[in-house]
């Protein structure tokens, strides 16, 4: 699967890119970054991967990708998300999903609507916080999703 990456901060830079490319289903194939020096890191560590500027310019290579990881800053990820589903790619969101309940719900219909695939990346969930409640909530309360194993025959069926 080809996927853009949107941010190189700390969690594009150390959790997803990482987890990418270490993923043999999973190539890393665009990077998006405005800052400057963070371009020249991605260039470095991703030669393979085109780095652009902006997420406009991602949505030009829609054609080119089957998945977009959004690891920007928490305030763009409901709207970049929403970008992304309109340019017709599956998405994972980095936490949180969405600030709140009623920006996050328009994207799980948009996301159905498209037959779409969006999650939501919540790599703490192993921690032993999670791991008391959700023994405490029982074992219907969690569910793990390996995204990386997803094939994009798999995504229609997933929202059917």
């Amino acid at each position: 699967m080809r996927v853009g990456l949107l941010g190189y901060g700390l969690a594009g830079s150390a959790f997803h890119a990482p987890l990418i490319v270490a993923t043999p289903a999973l190539r890393l194939d665009a990077i998006v970054t405005r800052d400057s020096a963070r371009r020249a890191q991605a260039e470095h560590d991703h030669p393979r991967a085109r780095v652009v500027e902006t997420a406009h310019r991602l949505w030009e290579m829609a054609r080119d990708l089957d998945l977009v990881v959004v690891a920007t800053p928490n305030r763009t990820h409901a709207p970049l998300a929403r970008e992304a589903l309109e340019a017709g790619i599956a998405v994972v969101v980095d936490k949180p999903f969405a600030a709140t309940a009623q920006e996050g719900r328009p994207l799980i219909e948009e996301a159905r609507r498209r037959q779409l695939m969006l999650t939501v990346f919540q790599n703490r969930r192993w921690d032993g916080d999670f791991l008391t409640v959700a023994d405490a909530r029982g074992p219907t309360w969690t569910t793990t999703c390996s995204w990386h194993s997803l094939t994009r025959q798999a995504y229609a069926r997933i929202w059917q």
